[in-house]
């Protein structure tokens, strides 16, 4: 099975990436799934139902989510709905929505599992044991297992990577918006990326005005951000090669498009 993941799409720059390159990057890869994670895709903050659909008319399989998950309030009113749909898993028992998914594809079926982090972030519930229950449950009905692991830091991505060596496909990085050059098959045959980076602005920072970022850190003052609107765009991915059989992947290549690195069919 071919996987195709784009990185934390980031507002209305972000959506008209995926919906001007999503059928070139099919037509070229043909994946046979496509996984957009749209936690920051609402103004850089959250997700709507109509941005939810849209992104399923563009192509998208599956949309996972993170840590800015409830941010925007429509999510309440169609996330139970939404069977396409990833929230981090570890959210607390009683939370809306779902924490993996399984899609089928032809005879295969693929799980999907939204998973974040707790360093430098929420202390929700410990991710490494959800993973060990969710991974035990998936591989009852597939041994294709991909996981957007939602984190801050490189060591607690890093570890979930080899904690979960030889039993997931692919452990790969959202949240940071940058993405790094990590890209590696472990040696039990799991897929590894640190952080898939971001799709959107890519003359902001991380997606937002550079002036009140610079200014916060200058003056140590609160500032408001907001999401770059116009500009040069980026988007960022991976592609994923993994056997049918065994679960274990077999190729993972990056994917880059921004005016330094131009699409090319």
């Amino acid at each position: 099975m071919r996987v195709l993941f784009i990185g934390d799409v980031v507002g209305a720059m972000g959506r008209e990436m995926i919906t001007e390159y999503l059928p070139r990057l099919k037509k070229k890869y043909r994946p046979q799934m496509t996984i957009v994670n749209g936690e920051n895709a609402a103004s850089g903050r959250g997700i709507t139902e109509k941005i939810y659909k849209k992104f399923l008319q563009d192509g998208v399989d599956v949309v996972t989510m993170g840590n800015h998950t409830w941010d925007n309030r429509d999510i309440f009113g169609f996330i139970d709905d939404a069977k396409k749909m990833v929230r981090p898993a570890n959210f607390p028992e009683g939370t809306p929505g779902q924490g993996i998914v399984f899609v089928k594809v032809n005879h295969l079926e693929l799980a999907v599992i939204n998973m974040q982090a707790r360093s430098f972030m929420v202390d929700l519930d410990d991710p490494f044991r959800k993973m060990t229950e969710l991974v035990e449950e998936a591989r009852k009905r597939t041994p294709i297992i991909f996981v957007d692991f939602h984190g801050e830091t490189t060591s607690e991505k890093q570890a979930m990577g080899w904690f979960l060596d030889g039993k997931v496909s692919a452990v790969v990085g959202t949240h940071t918006h940058v993405q790094t050059n990590d890209a590696r098959i472990l040696p039990q045959g799991t897929a590894y990326l640190t952080d898939v980076g971001m799709t959107g602005p890519y003359d902001g920072i991380l997606g937002m005005r550079r002036e009140p970022v610079i200014e916060k850190f200058l003056t140590a003052l609160p500032k408001r951000f907001e999401v770059v609107e116009q500009g040069r765009g980026l988007l960022s991915g991976c592609i994923l090669d993994i056997d049918d059989q065994t679960g274990q992947a077999k190729n993972i290549q990056l994917i880059q498009i921004n005016d330094d690195r131009p699409y090319r069919e």
